[in-house]
């Protein structure tokens, strides 16, 4: 953990230096930390600092980690704009799944039928589907913390980009179970999946919500949150990343929705002075390192495969940034906003790590496209913080709340009528 935490942040203040944002210097530093350079450069010392006994360790602290903060961005996660936006975001969604999903599935008709990329069982349906998949997602927990540390949380691009990045990843899940359930023979893979997904959402935040208000107003009459409360909060939130897990979605939906079931207010805040703190400091850095530890570069060693390569990348940017950028500008979102949540959605970062790691393990990919996907994944997340601070400005540089913004925050007028 000391070695971890210490790379972690020598790494962030080598790429904070570069324009990249914490989490994605944390991306860095976990891909840095496995056997693509550690690993290769000191053999011994990395199988000394990561024993193959401390993989499970790690993975089960990192998923903990990673469903805490979830949690928080849920409960920060204001459901009053979405309401005003949720056509807008649901577009902006669509857009950011079917223009990707079709441009990845145009690739995988053309390389389907090799054995170098795909296992022997995949037909080319599944080919398609995977692909799709991989070239849909969005870094829902990476866009989650640029968007907290661009201080964009509270505001309208934030909120519309956070809902549209939720909506988009639980659509590229979905796919993701039908091609499980298929590879596997077993359509009840993903009726369970998908079925169980919606009667969380509604029982979380129709029935949740309602039943936990109590508990806020004796926090807003007590002015701070006992123990006996916090336990409870993180119980529902360990319950809800259990949940979503045991139906094989994701951990961290169970965890965000339960997040946005908890009160406002004082509740809030004082979840996130109490948790926030030790889990991006010290639980979230795992989630980054265990992903690093699967990832192996320097198996794209042809022309063949590097065009494979080019071509991923071309589809998953133009795909993913051309088709969000457009459907928010149709929606009345003025042209640099358009393009700030393009950028942002853009980001694919560990979430397609995860996705590819269980396609390798079950057998529908092989080494050499997990590789080109991975390369795919890391490109379009390095360009999101420094592209969009160039065409959006600095959190630093922006008008604060109160001067010369909107209510709002962060300089950014809200834009109305999107519906």
């Amino acid at each position: 953990m000391a070695f971890i935490l210490t790379v972690c942040r020598l790494t962030g203040a080598l790429f904070r230096s570069l324009g990249q944002s914490q989490v994605v210097s944390e991306m860095i530093a976990g891909v840095l930390m496995g056997p693509s350079l550690f690993g290769r450069l000191a053999p011994a010392a990395s199988a000394y600092v990561f024993p193959p006994a401390s993989k499970p360790i790690i993975f089960a602290v990192s998923q903990i980690g990673l469903s805490l903060y979830m949690f928080l961005v849920g409960a920060e996660f204001d459901v009053s704009l979405l309401r005003e936006r949720v056509r807008s975001a649901a577009t902006i969604s669509l857009a950011g799944v079917l223009a990707p999903f079709f441009l990845g599935g145009v690739l995988a008709l053309q390389i389907a039928d090799d054995p170098l990329l795909f296992g022997p069982a995949v037909s080319r349906t599944l080919a398609i589907l995977f692909m799709g998949a991989s070239m849909s997602i969005t870094a829902f927990p990476m866009l989650a913390r640029m968007i907290y540390e661009q201080g964009l949380t509270r505001t309208s691009l934030g909120t519309l980009t956070l809902a549209a990045g939720s909506m988009d990843d639980a659509a590229a899940w979905c796919v993701l179970a039908i091609v499980l359930g298929t590879f596997s023979g077993s359509p009840r893979f993903a009726v369970v999946a998908i079925g169980g997904g919606v009667l969380y959402a509604a029982f979380t935040l129709l029935v949740m919500r309602r039943a936990l208000r109590p508990l806020g107003a004796m926090v807003e009459r007590r002015g701070e949150m006992s123990n006996e409360v916090l336990l409870v909060a993180l119980a529902l939130c360990m319950l809800g990343s259990w949940f979503t897990d045991f139906i094989r979605i994701y951990a961290v939906f169970g965890a965000f929705l339960m997040g946005i079931a908890m009160p406002r207010g004082r509740f809030q805040q004082e979840l996130e002075r109490k948790v926030m703190p030790l889990t991006t400091n010290f639980l979230l850095p795992l989630f980054f390192v265990y992903s690093g530890l699967n990832t192996r570069f320097g198996l794209v060693d042809s022309w063949h495969l590097w065009a494979i390569a080019a071509l991923a990348l071309a589809a998953a940017i133009g795909g993913k940034f051309g088709a969000c950028s457009l459907a928010a500008r149709l929606h009345g979102v003025g042209w640099r906003e358009s393009v700030g949540i393009g950028i942002l959605m853009n980001a694919r970062g560990l979430m397609e790590l995860i996705l590819l790691n269980i396609g390798l393990g079950r057998g529908i990919i092989r080494p050499p496209l997990f590789s080109i996907l991975v390369l795919m994944a890391i490109v379009t997340t390095l360009m999101a913080t420094p592209v969009f601070e160039r065409v959006y400005g600095k959190a630093s540089t922006r008008t604060p709340p109160g001067a010369g913004g909107d209510a709002h925050g962060g300089g950014l007028k809200p834009e109305p009528a999107l519906s």
